[in-house]
């Protein structure tokens, strides 16, 4: 799998017993955040695909809580080795993965299966609705040329 200069992927460690799961998501001591901005949820349906943006003045860390997501980056920093390339993760219930996604790198998703995907992600700024840190792209950009199709193996 191509992995993008500069986005980490932690696995996360669950513990279960007869009473259900536990897992710890984020660390002070992972030091994935340069600094903490804010934490926010989303539900998405099945079908749907939530692409693409980026940030200029923040990374994301996602983690994908319920259903099955496929995430997909794109690296728009000219000056990174993986520029122009795209990486793809199967994040969610049978992949449980924090994403640290880079400021510049381009992301979305598309939510796989039948059950909505809950999305948690954390940020290094805090949302400004007068000066949004968001850069919209269409999830269809040529520019980029991704395919969402599942590709039947």
């Amino acid at each position: 799998m191509r992995q993008l200069n500069g986005v980490i992927i932690k696995v996360l460690t669950t513990h279960t017993d007869d009473r259900g799961y536990f897992r710890e998501v984020l660390r002070d001591d992972d030091q994935l955040l340069s600094n903490f901005g804010q934490t926010s949820v989303t539900v998405t349906y099945p079908g749907v695909i939530k692409a693409f943006h980026y940030h200029e003045q923040q990374d994301d860390l996602w983690y994908v809580a319920n259903g099955m997501a496929q995430v997909v980056l794109y690296d728009m920093r000219e000056s990174s080795p993986t520029y122009k390339q795209t990486q793809v993760i199967f994040a969610g219930e049978q992949n449980p993965v924090l994403i640290k996604i880079p400021i510049g790198v381009a992301h979305g998703y598309r939510v796989l299966g039948e059950k909505p995907v809950m999305l948690f992600y954390h940020t290094t700024k805090s949302y400004d609705a007068k000066n949004p840190d968001e850069k919209r792209i269409p999830f269809d950009d040529p520019g980029i040329g991704f395919d969402w199709t599942t590709q039947n193996r």
